[in-house]
């Protein structure tokens, strides 16, 4: 028997997932987050998924892992210690920016701190033209004195970004090569490396961050993979933003590719049970102890965008910017709020109820946890109303202190408002949904897509406590509840194909460019990415290259990606790229002009390994599922008996009408009246509206 093993850091609990590769077999591991050692949690939680299921670490062929290190250092502003080298006369580039602002009428905002301080942003003589030839050549001479300086700042890492390298590398390559010999302890990463587009602002920052977190991560993923590997595991694979794993020298080559490395593993494994199932319509949400995130799954495709700025709120809308710092690397398209089972609720001055966005978090956690937990959150309000067991959780693994929860909600919230402590609860619940809902239109009505026709995946440990009731809000048909959905993300890291995205900016007139042109760009960047497959143990037959190209109207300042079509490059396929560029402007925009010379600006390749998709299974049983019958809440009804059922227990074809719990290791799940639930074959459980 072979495995893989998938492992997430949440903010409350690390998940370890394992699939059995033949049947479909799921396992499962839950270990506390270490937010002091990320890894000391990891390794817990490998510890104890191996000596759960007996597994030999010698039958694990696949370990994947999706890390908040990245997203950490640059929300908590705990990067590594970075210098910029630039072209003379361009150091302020990151400050200048763009003039786009959160808040287009607020004239006091303050912008996004910069990652890098102007005394640490240094210049060297040179310049590319924007046709790539050698305006002013590159100062040789102020190399030696460049190198000390950086030496004196006693920097960790250094970022070279030049004027139009993009469209000649030579001069960035010069000077790294200076700065890696001069300090060789010391982390380079050029732009010509790492983003080669056009648009200076966006490649600076995508350098700047990379150069920032990339010491943490590659200290991180190092020690990580080196104590995997003593226990005889296999080399550790990366999740990308963009949903595909990555080994650990590509993660380390762009680690601003890993920073929304959980939530893509989440939208991935909805993507594929909807292929299992056969609905390629789908909305993702994930529910975990800090925050909740959505997405949307068209037509079985999972969208990603360019657009993304890190360290800032601007996750909660693609078309939110001015908050944070700009990233150039494909990421999956998504909204995330600051609503999870530990977010804290609390009164603000004016009297009025809110909900996050602090969150409790792994330590101290929720109150009924009982480890030092003060403040009422959103698991302690689903205790109260009676949606989870008063007594444990985790299958008895973690004890509960109601009486705790229940005291805080009173003297913090029901009190000050003079209400009960169900009225309270109710309220804190009613906001939090009322926040997720908002998420979920984010990503369907915003982009243009009923959510009347999409089903809804609902995972993470608390995803299924809240989805009815979003749903009902959304008008969403069905809710879908997969296998371990408390570790489903978890699930996503075992299935996820290699990916690793490459770009390279031509701008140019489609009529001026050749085939051969194209061919020649595609072919080198399809060699970087066979070299980056074959490095990662793909063979040959599983690895697919995918082109894409960047296109817009001559007079217009952005493009629209579109799909080039495969096989060798001809003079159709440059009409069919044009072809393409106008359907996508009409649907977008809502209009088109066949009569506008169409420019291409950005040659993209995704080299994807094809590591094939399990088929998910979840085990059932013989029907004999009711295990007790608790007290809950419910908005229509008020606190009614409930009966709780074992969802190990659940039968295929069994039929459970609401109002019905169902709890399992990892999760619980709230069936509200005037739903039901149906096991289907593979132990997935449907819930659609009693007719």
């Amino acid at each position: 028997m072979t495995w893989r093993i998938g492992v997430d850091i949440g903010g409350t609990f690390t998940d370890v997932a394992m699939i059995e590769e033949a049947s479909g077999r799921i396992g499962i591991a839950k270990t506390p987050t270490t937010p002091d050692d990320f890894g000391r949690g990891v390794l817990n939680g490998l510890n104890e998924a191996l000596a759960k299921y007996g597994l030999p670490a010698a039958d694990v062929t696949l370990l994947s892992h999706a890390t908040t290190v990245v997203t950490n250092a640059l929300l908590e502003n705990k990067g590594a210690r970075i210098a910029l080298v630039t072209t003379s006369g361009f150091r302020d580039v990151l400050e200048l920016r763009r003039s786009a602002r959160a808040d287009l009428y607020d004239l006091f905002q303050d912008p996004p701190a910069v990652l890098v301080p102007r005394h640490r942003r240094l210049e060297v003589t040179e310049r590319i033209g924007a046709d790539g030839s050698v305006v002013v050549p590159l100062a040789t001479t102020e190399l030696a004195g460049l190198i000390d300086q950086l030496r004196a700042m006693e920097v960790e890492s250094v970022a070279v970004s030049f004027l139009f390298s993009f469209q000649n590398s030579a001069h960035e390559k010069a000077v790294g090569e200076a700065i890696r010999a001069g300090l060789p302890g010391v982390s380079v990463f050029l732009s010509s490396e790492v983003l080669p587009e056009i648009r200076e602002f966006e490649r600076t920052s995508t350098t700047a961050v990379c150069a920032y977190v990339g010491p943490i991560l590659d200290s991180y993923l190092r020690r990580l993979q080196a104590a995997a590997n003593s226990l005889g595991l296999p080399d550790l694979m990366v999740m990308g933003s963009a949903g595909g794993v990555l080994d650990v020298p590509a993660a380390l080559a762009m680690p601003a590719a890993a920073v929304e490395s959980g939530p893509a593993a989440g939208v991935i494994a909805a993507q594929m049970i909807g292929k299992q199932m056969g609905q390629p319509n789908l909305l993702s949400f994930d529910m975990g102890g800090t925050t909740a995130k959505a997405s949307l799954i068209d037509n079985g495709r999972v969208e990603t965008t360019a657009e993304y700025e890190v360290g800032s709120s601007a996750s909660q809308s693609r078309w939110l910017h001015g908050t944070g710092h700009p990233i150039r690397v494909p990421v999956i398209d998504l909204a995330e709020v600051s609503a999870g089972g530990g977010s804290i609720a609390w009164i603000d001055p004016a009297g009025a109820l809110r909900v996050g966005p602090h969150s409790a978090g792994a330590t101290p956690g929720p109150v009924c946890y009982g480890q030092g937990g003060t403040e009422p959150t959103i698991t302690d309000v689903n205790m109260v109303l009676g949606y989870l067991d008063a007594t444990s959780l985790l299958g008895g693994d973690l004890p509960i202190d109601y009486v705790a929860a229940e005291a805080s909600i009173r003297t913090k919230v029901a009190e000050p408002l003079g209400q009960s402590v169900e009225q309270a609860a109710s309220g804190i619940r009613a906001i939090v949904n009322n926040s997720m809902a908002e998420a979920l239109r984010m990503v369907s009505v915003e982009r243009g897509h009923d959510p009347r026709e999409f089903s809804m995946v609902a995972f993470g440990g608390a995803g299924p406590l809240h989805a009815c009731a979003l749903a009902e809000e959304l008008d969403v048909p069905e809710v879908i509840v997969p296998p371990i959905p408390g570790a489903f993300s978890a699930l996503g890291l075992v299935g996820a194909d290699i990916r690793r995205d490459y770009a390279r900016t031509i701008y140019a007139p489609l009529e001026a460019l050749t085939p051969e042109h194209l061919t020649a760009i595609w072919d080198d960047m399809a060699a970087e990415g066979r070299d980056m497959l074959a490095a990662a143990n793909v063979p040959p037959e599983r690895q697919v290259l995918l082109r894409q190209a960047d296109l817009r109207y001559g007079r217009q300042a952005y493009e629209l990606t579109v799909d080039a079509p495969e096989g060798p490059i001809s003079v159709t396929t440059l009409q069919s790229l044009a072809d393409g560029f106008h359907t996508a402007h009409e649907r977008t925009y809502g209009h088109k002009n066949e009569a506008e010379p169409v420019h291409i600006v950005t040659l993209r390749l995704s080299a994807v390994g094809k590591l094939g998709q399990p088929h998910f299974a979840e085990a059932t049983g013989d029907g004999n599922s009711q295990k007790a019958e608790r007290p809950a809440w419910f908005a229509s009804t008020g606190r009614v008996p409930t009966p709780v059922h074992d969802r190990a227990r659940l039968a295929v074809g069994q039929v459970l009408q609401g109002p019905a719990i169902v709890e399992s290791l990892d999760s619980t799940l709230v069936l509200q009246p005037g739903w039901q639930a149906r096991v289907d074959d593979a132990g997935f459980l449907r819930l659609t509206r009693s007719q």
